[in-house]
């Protein structure tokens, strides 16, 4: 079998000072040195890394990132170093907690016709921006295309997130998720809520699929798993992943039933109860009564149209004529008026928290 190893070169002008803060302050192993008469090259390994520190190597010295999940009781507590040949060192937590920024609130409107710019993403995904400021950091909402179907060069990943949602718009994407089963295709219409760090892989895509994803908070990261296979052998439907459940969301088996705002409908997704009341999610459509003058007081309430048109009105600002592909959020305590819509209306609507209050405006 063939034997490959990686190593990081740097420079050195002292060997014997270097090697003593390596091995004892970073508590590397010294795997090799020489000549042996007059040594010039240390090869050094831990903590994931392999290092050669070599008398007279022309790189600069760089910086080293050491990740624990002690801090404290690493290097004496130290959380900058500098080596005797320059090498920057920074200490920091392994798993640091996601950090909520607090929601900068504004009313904003994001219109397709403005033809914000179509960036090239993760796996080759084009991802079209829907709140360009992202309330402060609070929250990232992309309209999601791939216009040529087939396999997508995906792999089993996880998201440290609070919420996420993928709402499937145009088209269909084959998904598997762990602990949910085989493959199954998510349909226009359909959709599903990725808890914290379900493990999950994007398989196949049709033609020009379109899907709306929402992330909460903006800024998440995305780890792969080279580990983990998909699908695993084990099914628990009902497991929770830091107190959320999976959620596949089908529109062919869900009900129509009231809705918040007068003079509309909604097809609740049930995203709220296996949540905890994280996020709630409605497909909602006018019942062709009046709608009337509303506020709310959600922390978040973001809003993208599937179809159709509406006249949207805010408290202080101009009216807005919106169609299929605008998005819009509303701040909490705005009166806002969702007028003239069209009998095709149907808006996709994300709210966090799930459950909030909604006040009507008497006429």
């Amino acid at each position: 079998m063939v034997q490959i190893h990686a190593e990081m070169r740097l420079p050195t002008q002292d060997l014997q000072e270097d090697l003593q803060f390596f091995t004892k302050i970073l508590g590397m192993r010294l795997d090799s040195i020489y000549p042996a008469d007059d040594p010039q090259v240390a090869v050094l390994s831990g903590h994931g890394m392999r290092l050669r520190i070599q008398q007279g190597a022309t790189e600069p010295p760089g910086t080293l990132r050491i990740l624990t999940d002690d801090p404290e009781g690493f290097a004496k507590g130290a959380r900058t170093l500098t080596a005797p040949n320059g090498t920057r060192v920074e200490i920091d937590v392994l798993n640091p907690p996601m950090v909520m920024p607090h929601t900068a609130h504004r009313f904003v409107v994001r219109r397709l016709a403005d033809q914000a710019p179509w960036v090239i993403g993760r796996a080759g995904m084009q991802y079209r921006d829907l709140i360009p400021d992202r309330l402060g950091g609070a929250i990232i909402a992309s309209h999601i295309r791939i216009p040529d179907g087939g396999p997508v060069p995906d792999m089993v990943h996880y998201h440290t997130v609070g919420f996420q949602l993928i709402f499937c718009y145009r088209g269909w994407v084959d998904l598997v998720y762990e602990d949910q089963g085989p493959p199954f295709r998510l349909e226009a219409g359909n959709c599903v809520i990725q808890p914290p760090e379900i493990r999950h892989r994007v398989l196949h895509a049709s033609d020009n699929i379109e899907v709306i994803e929402i992330g909460v908070p903006a800024e998440h990261v995305t780890t792969i798993d080279h580990d983990m296979t998909l699908p695993n052998d084990t099914i628990d439907p009902d497991r929770l992943f830091q107190g959320q459940r999976f959620v596949h969301h089908q529109a062919k088996t869900a009900a129509w039933g009231p809705f918040r705002l007068p003079g509309y409908k909604s097809r609740d997704t049930t995203i709220a109860a296996h949540t905890d009341g994280v996020a709630g999610v409605h497909v909602i459509r006018p019942t062709g009564e009046e709608t009337g003058w509303v506020r709310h007081d959600s922390d978040i309430l973001f809003t993208f149209v599937m179809d159709g048109t509406l006249t949207l009105a805010g408290e202080g600002q101009e009216a807005q004529h919106l169609t299929a592909g605008d998005a819009f959020v509303v701040p909490p305590g705005m009166l806002i008026h969702y007028a003239h819509p069209s009998d095709d209306l149907q808006l996709l609507e994300v709210a966090l928290p799930g459950v909030f209050t909604t006040t009507v405006q008497p006429m």
